[in-house]
């Protein structure tokens, strides 16, 4: 490294002794009696000597001799000077005499001569600025005094002269404010040229001087105040003045000879300006007829009012942060939102805008007859100043003063005493928007004229170097929301009191089925966990609706008919969602506690085969005992129910990564873009617009739907028809065992598996189970239905409280103490007496379904159509339960299975927060993912407790 290693020099480390040797990049001496050139690059005499010999960046000098001290304009040569030497060592004239050194025929003269321009009137000539040559007097001097001089009572200001009998405008004054540093400056540009073009725009009509004016009043942010006389102040009194001289094409605010700088301020105007009139041309997406550019164009002018050129914005003018031109030129397709932001340094705005530009936007058109026509675009200067009427800030239009020029950098009003001095301070648009509106109900792409809106940044000069300024340029499309949200506060509140009411019905059915009427409490807050899932699923079916809305109408149109909301007014829907969220979190949360508070017991109809020999302990004999029943077969429906536990109806890790390779390797992502391009794949070199969170939400929310949809299809139709259907295996496994279900969900409702074998026992050897399942595919035994003849065995069960009370009372022994792990420590007489109410629930739940209790009772029906819908039971079961027949397995109400919905929903929703809170799908597909396994093995690992608690299954055999 070092071997290829330099050391860093500027031109302005070199000092006065030094130049930049730009071959080595490198400072080098002068030689003697030399100093640096001016620009640093080469080495001069010193005053009072004279070039003998010049080669490249050396020079040899040589002293004048006393007698002729000075030296000539081009360094050769000594000569003498009568009228004095300049600091460099030049010879001096007076003013309005040129300094003549040579012959007509280039012969140096031994003294220097200062010849004097002659003024009289045959003439009018004086010296030009570098004193070297005579020219004609400016007019104004030759039309006031006759003269080249401007004496008084004539006033001599900006190099003009101007009677003073003459009617003037007000004198102007010289100051600029910087409201935002609170300084107020002495510009020296306005020091020269205000009055100056004021009294020639006032007297001559002079065009640049009426331009150089306006520039004026730019520069100080359209001030407007009766109480001050500043640039703005003396434009409007020539602008007032000049009322009987016309106008510019038919335009009020547009006065011959004056530039354009505001449209009027009357109150209310900017409204009629940007509202009354729509602009005279169509846009539209696709089709033949595709127009989607915007040909925006402006005039621009220097500082002293010279018309520089027509510009078009492609390119970038407006754009300070630096890009491609392809990514500049997005900025002009119409419904592309476009955003750029970054920093610029002050050292690089000073050197890239030392003098300013103003520009006049206009949008230009086809007038339809062939012939291209222009409409000015209206500026909304944010940092209006001295204006008591006009406040240019907050949404309310009646409130503005619309002006029409504007610039980008201005570093020239900033300046004090000396023009040739860095500035103070300079003006910087830092944040610049251009806003287009659609016309609203419009169907062909009309949009009211659009709107740029500037932000001045004022900057206090310190370091250049370390300083630096934010800037950004936008380029926002709107419309007209308020009748969206209109119907979308419809939409709540009807689906709100509908949700309402569902909830009412649920708490009912909850009632119900708790076998309690009385309104208490634990109803109010139940009632309440219900409609927070129901509002939860309101405000999703309303964003839902929203976001693919504005995907297929915004996407799909041909004729521009719709545009996105803005950021600004994607808060309410970003609200929406995060209500949805949490309510439905609630209503999960509220799921998992119901499932893992279940009651479940498992009805073994095995009975005991033959007698066996058994020793009484303690007593020394031998008595002959009923043989056991196998436990093992309890132990295996156990299991076989904690494993459909958490079974659902998708796939969640293949409906995570599905939504996740559609999105991002596809390219669905890119249809959330606020752009009007519908296709899946961009160019990396092309403009990426910024994201929309309705669109994001829209797409995301979409794939989710799709998906989960064809997975439950697929699942439904050709999994467990072909592969397994682990519910229906569930039911099957329960007869084969000889082992019914019954679970109770609500103190007096709950489910019932009827598995009771048809051949009488299920604790055979492997020969005998394989006839008794050949003898049921012929059918040569009787059916499986709880009922003769019947194949149902699936029932909802609403239970009367007297066999609700009969059942806690044995359950309470069953469950005195928590589990079977006291099977280890526990003494013998607790262990019978598990064993006992163990046997004794058995017993009981079997002779209930036997109805050996008359006056514990059942019947059986059918559920009424209305019942199914509403999900309640209008049949009060008083003195006899009622068994309905269930054909749809609705036992999995307790299981992750048939509760899809909630979850799916539940995952939608996690998902896209996650995504609108880090804009990247991938963080949420992970995040969505880690919650899902977290909650399942919750589930798992709580409802597995919960199964050994209300059963009496040890939990180790559990697996």
């Amino acid at each position: 490294a070092r071997g290829f290693s330099v050391p860093l020099q500027r031109p302005a480390d070199c000092g006065a002794d030094r130049y930049f040797d730009s071959s080595r990049l490198a400072c080098a001496p002068c030689g003697a009696h030399q100093r640096q050139s001016a620009d640093g690059s080469s080495c001069i005499c010193e005053p009072g000597y004279r070039m003998v010999s010049s080669g490249g960046f050396t020079v040899t000098c040589e002293k004048c001799p006393e007698n002729r001290s000075g030296v000539t304009q081009d360094g050769w040569n000594c000569i003498t000077c009568p009228k004095g030497l300049t600091s460099k060592g030049n010879c001096k004239c007076p003013n309005n005499e040129i300094l003549v050194e040579r012959s007509i025929d280039g012969v140096l003269l031994n003294e220097a001569l200062c010849v004097p321009c002659n003024g009289s009137e045959q003439s009018f000539s004086a010296s030009d600025v570098s004193g070297s040559r005579c020219v004609r007097c400016e007019k104004t001097f030759i039309q006031v005094s006759k003269s080249c001089d401007c004496n008084s009572p004539n006033i001599l200001t900006g190099g003009l002269c101007f009677s003073a009998h003459e009617g003037l405008p007000p004198k102007g004054v010289a100051a600029v404010r910087f409201a935002q540093l609170g300084i107020t400056l002495t510009s020296a540009w306005f020091l020269k040229n205000l009055q100056s073009s004021a009294f020639a725009c006032w007297l001559y009509s002079n065009l640049t001087a009426c331009q150089a004016l306006g520039n004026m009043c730019v520069m100080n942010m359209n001030s407007l105040s009766s109480s001050s006389a500043d640039a703005c102040g003396s434009f409007q009194y020539i602008f007032v003045s000049t009322a009987r001289v016309g106008v510019v094409h038919s335009i009020p605010y547009w006065r011959h000879n004056l530039p354009w700088l505001y449209y009027g301020d009357q109150p209310g105007l900017a409204s009629q300006v940007l509202e009354k009139n729509h602009f005279p041309t169509t846009f539209t997406f696709k089709g033949t007829d595709k127009d989607v550019n915007l040909k925006f164009i402006a005039a621009s002018f220097d500082a002293a009012g010279n018309f520089l050129k027509w510009q078009s914005l492609e390119g970038g003018i407006l754009q300070l942060c630096p890009d491609t031109q392809t990514k500049l030129n997005a900025a002009y397709v119409f419904g592309t939102t476009y955003q750029q932001s970054c920093k610029i340094s002050v050292s690089k705005i000073l050197s890239d805008f030392a003098n300013p530009v103003f520009y006049d936007l206009f949008l230009e058109y086809n007038g339809g007859n062939g012939q291209q026509h222009l409409w000015a675009v209206p500026v909304l200067n944010l940092n209006l100043q001295y204006n008591e009427k006009f406040v240019n800030q907050g949404s309310n239009m009646n409130n503005w003063l619309l002006t029409r020029r504007f610039f980008l950098v201005d570093a020239l009003s900033g300046k004090e005493n000396d023009l040739g001095k860095p500035p103070r301070v300079i003006r910087i648009a830092s944040k610049i928007t251009i806003s287009i509106r659609l016309v609203s109900h419009t169907q062909r792409g009309t949009i009211y004229p659009p709107l740029i809106t500037v932000a001045y940044t004022d900057v206090l000069i310190q370091n250049p170097e370390t300083q630096s300024v934010m800037v950004s340029f936008a380029v926002s499309y709107e419309m007209n929301q308020s009748e969206a949200q209109i119907q979308t506060d419809i939409a709540l509140g009807v689906l709100g009191g509908l949700a309402v009411l569902w909830s009412l019905l649920k708490t009912a059915g909850w009632k119900r089925r708790t076998g309690s009427s009385i309104i208490d409490l634990q109803t109010v807050f139940k009632f309440l966990l219900f409609y927070a899932g129901d509002l939860a699923n309101v405000f999703f079916i309303i964003t839902v609706g929203t976001g693919i809305y504005w995907l297929v109408f915004f996407k799909a149109q041909q004729f521009v008919s719709v545009l996105l909301p803005l950021p600004s007014q994607e808060e309410d829907f970003v609200t929406y969602i995060a209500c949805a969220f949490s309510l439905k979190a609630l209503q999960f949360l509220h799921l998992l506690v119901s499932q893992l508070a279940i009651d479940i017991f498992f009805i073994d109809w095995e009975r005991p085969k033959g007698k066996v020999l058994k020793a009484v302990e303690g007593e020394g004999v031998i008595k002959s005992a009923a043989a056991p029943v196998s436990i093992w077969r309890t132990y295996f429906i156990a299991n076989e129910w904690n494993e459909i536990q958490t079974v659902r109806k998708i796939n969640p890790l293949f409906q995570v990564l599905a939504v996740l390779f559609f999105l991002e390797v596809v390219g669905f992502s890119n249809l959330a873009l606020m752009d009007a391009s519908s296709t899946l794949t961009r160019s990396s070199e092309s403009y990426v617009a910024p994201w929309s969170r309705i669109l994001r939400f829209g797409v995301s929310a979409a794939l989710w739907i799709a998906i989960a949809i064809l997975q439950v299809i697929f699942f439904a139709v050709i999994h467990e028809r072909f592969v397994e259907d682990k519910i229906s295996q569930f039911v099957d496994l329960c007869c084969v065992s000889n082992i019914s279900v019954f679970l109770l969900s609500h103190n007096c409702f709950g489910h019932y598996i009827h598995g009771r074998s048809v051949h009488g026992h299920a604790d055979t050897n492997m020969e005998e189970m394989n006839l008794n399942l050949k003898r049921e595919a012929e059918n040569l035994c009787s059916q499986r239905g709880l009922l003769p003849n019947t194949d149902g065995q699936t029932f909802q069960i609403s239970i009367s409280r007297k066999m609700r009370l009969h059942y806690d009372w044995i359950h309470e022994t069953l469950t005195r103490k928590c589990g079977p792990a006291r099977l280890l420590d526990s003494s013998a007489n607790t262990f019978e007496q598990s064993t006992r109410a163990y046997n004794a629930m058995n017993k009981f739940l079997s002779s209930f379904i036997d109805h050996v209790h008359k006056e514990m009772d059942y019947i059986v029906k059918d559920k009424l159509l209305l019942e199914r819908i509403l999900g309640m039971e209008f049949m009060e079961p008083i003195e006899k339960s009622i068994f309905y027949n269930d054909e749809g397995h609705s036992f999995t109400d307790v299981l992750y299975y048939g509760n899809e919905t909630t979850l799916l929903i539940f995952d939608i929703l996690f998902f896209s927060v996650v995504d609108l809170a880090s804009q990247s799908f991938v963080l949420a597909a992970i995040l969505t993912y880690l919650q899902q396994e977290l909650f399942r093995f919750i589930r798992n690992t709580l409802g597995q407790k919960n199964l050994a608690s209300k059963t009496l299954v040890d939990q180790r055999f559990l697996i």
